[in-house]
Parts: structure tokens; C-alpha cells; sequence
């Protein structure tokens, strides 16, 4: 990593501003907030520290288990509160994909903090005062649907939520509105080009000038983005994005439009981890990626294992400031891994394959205990019957036979929202 010459004192001057904030917001969160003070004993000991490595060497991971059992406890909303309840204004809540949802309580100050890490997500897309923007979302209790909605609402956007409507009324208030940015889903901007087909929709005659994806892995792969500029049309962009709901709108993509993702520096705190010592990594190796919110002070996390599998790379940009990218953006989740006849297999992986074959309209990887081994198999719903095909690039990347059927059309749900193409059996 190589520093650009003349702007170290930029670099350090962000720096020191940016622990200094921080520490600010520790002072507050040691004060009052019951969990922390339980969680973190070493607050008591903040005085002496002066940089971020202090707080790193004397701070313990959070993972979701500790934050669900702390709500079990005290429920529904745990003791990780810095402030008294009547000043928090905004709830929202997790998908519970792995459990209960847990939720999630902020203070308008907390929520201005989230809009304004959005407003970098729109900023890096070139979304501008006046753009049409769509909503593809079903606007429930998630956090992303409802920032994504009022940053694009105060940057002075055009917006279109799409809550309470069908594909079918979606893709056409899409076209009708003339919507220049749509927001959702990797899978569900697929399911839309597959919905045109089905209802017979001319998508020759959208303005889209570009999609903003969240809420899965996928956002970035390359296959995915061919697919779909295919569809709707080779100007269209494709623009991945990152965030949950225990952190908030994390990061945006990489300058360039190849994909990626960069972290917002000013507002988190991350590092990458081997997922099962909890060592750090390499700059350029995969690990687990790990967050502390910066400014959330009236929920925050410190150090929180988000269970998402990067790449990292440290840079600089042009101003000379520090960079952290997520080279390929998500390439998937340590709760998703399933070891096949000793074989690592992600979704994200798996849907790299499959998105090679234009012929395939869904699919599901169904995993199955037989005696002692994990067995899997593709269940795909295609125009033509490509099943050799498809076992043969599977065999070719992963040196292991996965079997592959053909369904009846109809047979697969569609995803409405995120996709559930990756079926477990029950631990």
C-alpha cells in the first residue's frame, strides 16, 4: 500500500478527527448504555487510550448471538441503549433469516447519521436532485428500505415506492413513471426481467439508467451483471451497495462500475478475520468481515462479526485519503457455507455457475442428510432441457458431482424481496 505524495497530512489530520469523535461517542456509551458496560469492561479504561488500535486490543467481538440473547433477556428491545426510551424516535427490525428478528431502535440523531451514509450511496451513483427514483421494496420494518427512501426524499429525488404491488405493477409503473433508478434486490432484478417475459412486457421502453442492489451476495459478480444489463439493455449500470440492519448503510461501489464495494471510512470501523481463530488477515485474504458504527451512539455495535465473507484491500483515493474496498463485493456468508465431500460450497459461488445459462428461469440447491455425509442437488426450472450442461460446469468448478433436475415451470417460488435458493436441512 502506497501513500500518494503530499497528502499525508491529509490523511492524518482525518484521522485524528475521526478518533477523536469516536471517543467522544465512547464517553456517552460508557455512561449509560447497560450492555456495553457489561459486554466491554475495558470502557472503564478508555482514558488512556489514543488511536483505534487501543480500542481494537481492548475491545471484544459482538456477534448476533449476543445481541439476540441480551433481547431474550430483556425484552424486546435489550439493554444496548444509550439513552432513555422516550428519546428514540425510529424501529426497525432484522429478517430473522437465522432466528427471531431482533429489533432495532434509533434516535433521530442516530437515523440523520444513517441518511447521510446513504446520501454517499446515492453520491457515488451520480443520483442527482430531481432524478425519478423506485422503490422495489416492500417497505416493511427493515431498516434499508426506509433510509434508501427518505436520503433519496431529502437529496430532492422524484420517489416511487413500490410497497403493496405485484411484480407485474411494479414493472409497469417502472416504465409508466419513466423511473431512472431502481432499488432492489439482486435476485428480485432478475425476477423482473423474467416477470417482462411472462407478462409480456416490452422493456425496450424503460429510462432506467441504472439498478442499486442490496440485501445479498451477488450485487457484484460479474455473471449477474451481464445477465442483467442483457436484459434491460447494455447502457444500464449496476450499482452494488452494502448494509444491515445492526450497522446501518456501510458501503458503496468502488469507483469505475466493475463492482466492489468501498466502505465509508468516516462513519465505520471495519476489519477482516479468520472466522474461526478471530486473528486477522492478510491485506487480500478472505475472512470475515467486522464492523464498529462510529456514529450509532444511541444503538451501537463494537466490533460486530457480521458473518459476511470478504476480500479486502487498503488503498488511498485522490484526495489521499485512507480506502477499504471489498474487492468483488459479499462473496458470501460463514452461516452459509455447507461442506460437501469436504468441498466449501457458497451461494454466491453456486449462482456464478448457474448465472452462465441464460435458459435457466430458477433454481434451488437442496441439501440433504443421507447416512453421514451432506449430499446436494439443483433443482432448476429451464426453457430447454441443458441438465448435462449445467452438472458438467458445476463438476468442472467445484470437482464435485452435484446432481442436477429439471422442475415443471411453476415449481420454484419466486423471490419477492431476497431469494430463498439455498435450502438447509434443519440442525
Amino acid at each position: 500500500m502506497t501513500h500518494p505524495s503530499g497528502d499525508r497530512e491529509v490523511a492524518v489530520r482525518w484521522s485524528r478527527k475521526r478518533w477523536s469523535d469516536f471517543a467522544k461517542n465512547l464517553d456517552l456509551v460508557a455512561e449509560t448504555n447497560v450492555f456495553q458496560q457489561k459486554h466491554f469492561h475495558a470502557l472503564n479504561d478508555r482514558k488512556g487510550w489514543s488511536r483505534f488500535s487501543d480500542f481494537i486490543e481492548n475491545c471484544p467481538f459482538t456477534s448476533k448471538a449476543d445481541l439476540a440473547k441480551d433481547r431474550e433477556k430483556h425484552f424486546p428491545y435489550g439493554t444496548n441503549l444509550t439513552f432513555s426510551f422516550s428519546e428514540y424516535k425510529k424501529f426497525s427490525q432484522t429478517s430473522g433469516t437465522l432466528g427471531k428478528p431482533m429489533a432495532w431502535l434509533d434516535t433521530m440523531e442516530d437515523w440523520r447519521w444513517m441518511l447521510g451514509n446513504w446520501d454517499r450511496v446515492l453520491e457515488g451513483e451520480g443520483v442527482q436532485s430531481g432524478s425519478r427514483c423506485y422503490f422495489a421494496f416492500s417497505f416493511g420494518p427493515f431498516l434499508g428500505f426506509w433510509t434508501a427512501y427518505e436520503a433519496a426524499s431529502q437529496r430532492g429525488c422524484y420517489c416511487i415506492p413500490g410497497g403493496g404491488q405485484s411484480t407485474e405493477q411494479r414493472l409497469r409503473a417502472i416504465i409508466d413513471h419513466q423511473a431512472e433508478y431502481l432499488f432492489c434486490t439482486p435476485t428480485y432484478a432478475m425476477r423482473l426481467t423474467s416477470a417482462a417475459e411472462e407478462f409480456d412486457i416490452n422493456l425496450s421502453a424503460h429510462r432506467l439508467k441504472s439498478i442499486i442492489v442490496a440485501g445479498e451476495t451477488g450485487g457484484s459478480l460479474p455473471a449477474f451483471r451481464e445477465k442483467l444489463t442483457l436484459a434491460w439493455g447494455k447502457n444500464l449500470r449496476i450499482h452494488d451497495h452494502y448494509g444491515m440492519t445492526e450497522v446501518g448503510p456501510v458501503a458503496y461501489e468502488i469507483p469505475g462500475n466493475a463492482g466492489g464495494l468501498r466502505i465509508i471510512l468516516d462513519s465505520y470501523l471495519p476489519e477482516v478475520i479468520d472466522a474461526e481463530n478471530l486473528k486477522p488477515v492478510q491485506d487480500g485474504e478472505e475472512g470475515e468481515l467486522v464492523l464498529t458504527t462510529l456514529g450509532r451512539v444511541g444503538c451501537p455495535v463494537f466490533r460486530y462479526q457480521t458473518g459476511d465473507i470478504v476480500r479486502a484491500k487498503n488503498g488511498f483515493d485522490e484526495l489521499g485519503l485512507p480506502t477499504f474496498d471489498l474487492v468483488g463485493g459479499i462473496l458470501g456468508r460463514t452461516d452459509d457455507m455447507v461442506v460437501v465431500r469436504g468441498v466449501n460450497l457458497y451461494p454466491s459461488a453456486v449462482d456464478a455457475v448457474l448465472s452462465r445459462f441464460p435458459e435457466i428461469v430458477e433454481y434451488q440447491v437442496v441439501f440433504e442428510q443421507r447416512e453421514s455425509m451432506l449430499e446436494a442437488q439443483v433443482n432448476m426450472e429451464t426453457k430447454v432441457n441443458i441438465t448435462e450442461k449445467v452438472e458438467q460446469a458445476l463438476q468442472e468448478s467445484f470437482s464435485l458431482r452435484i446432481p442436477v433436475e429439471r422442475v415443471n415451470d411453476g415449481t420454484l417460488p419466486r423471490p419477492e424481496m431476497k431469494a430463498k435458493r439455498w435450502i438447509k436441512p434443519n440442525p
